[in-house]
């Protein structure tokens, strides 16, 4: 995850579909470890290097993104939790549960601030399917949160790039960026794991 830049650049004329490729699987193939906001960032930093234009970049991530979160939608709307599963690797129902609270909680504005949390980035729009959401309300904040994730992060990557400091220090700034993006994710097991632990120590 550390190395996406030595990895666009060695794919040469295939960064531009191997972005979208991430972020379609991350947005809807319910596969929530690929690092997209790394990506984007990494992809807006060296688009000059990779022979990209941002604006390449922004409409591959939008449409990976859009089309991503329709297959997501779908797959909630078809097969809603058969999908998930306590003990799955991956397809945990926790998460389900996690997406499905998070949507409760801000309705439609969800799909857009869902698009900057990972793990609900993957989950909200099944999450959406499931609850049988207004479609074409669903495919407005489906398309606003793609372009202000896809093209917010990727414009961002690009300012970033004309700072000497982050040019000179980008391996070390990626991976800050990925301990970001992980970190709602690793603070809100711990402070589960601590309240558990305090509701089996008030049982005991």
């Amino acid at each position: 995850m550390f190395d996406l830049g030595n990895l666009l650049t060695s794919l040469g004329p295939w960064a531009l579909a191997a972005i979208g490729l991430m972020v379609f699987i991350e947005s809807g193939v319910l596969f929530p470890f690929l690092p997209g906001d790394s990506l984007l960032v990494t992809a807006g930093l060296l688009h000059a290097k990779l022979g990209l234009e941002i604006w390449q970049i922004i409409v591959v991530g939008v449409v990976a993104g859009v089309l991503g979160n329709q297959v997501a939608y779908w797959l909630g709307l078809r097969f809603g939790r058969r999908l998930f599963k306590e003990d799955a690797r991956v397809l945990k129902l926790r998460h389900l549960h996690e997406a499905e609270g998070f949507f409760a909680k801000y309705g439609g504005a969800a799909l857009v601030l869902g698009r900057f949390v990972p793990i609900v980035r993957t989950y909200v729009a099944l999450a959406a399917g499931s609850a049988r959401y207004h479609y074409p309300r669903f495919l407005t904040w489906n398309i606003v949160g793609a372009v202000l994730w896809a093209g917010g992060v990727t414009l961002l990557g690009s300012a970033l790039g004309g700072v000497p400091f982050i040019v000179n220090n980008l391996e070390v700034l990626l991976a800050l960026v990925v301990v970001i993006s992980i970190a709602p994710i690793v603070i809100s097991a711990l402070l589960k794991r601590r309240r558990s632990r305090r509701e089996g120590a008030h049982v005991g």
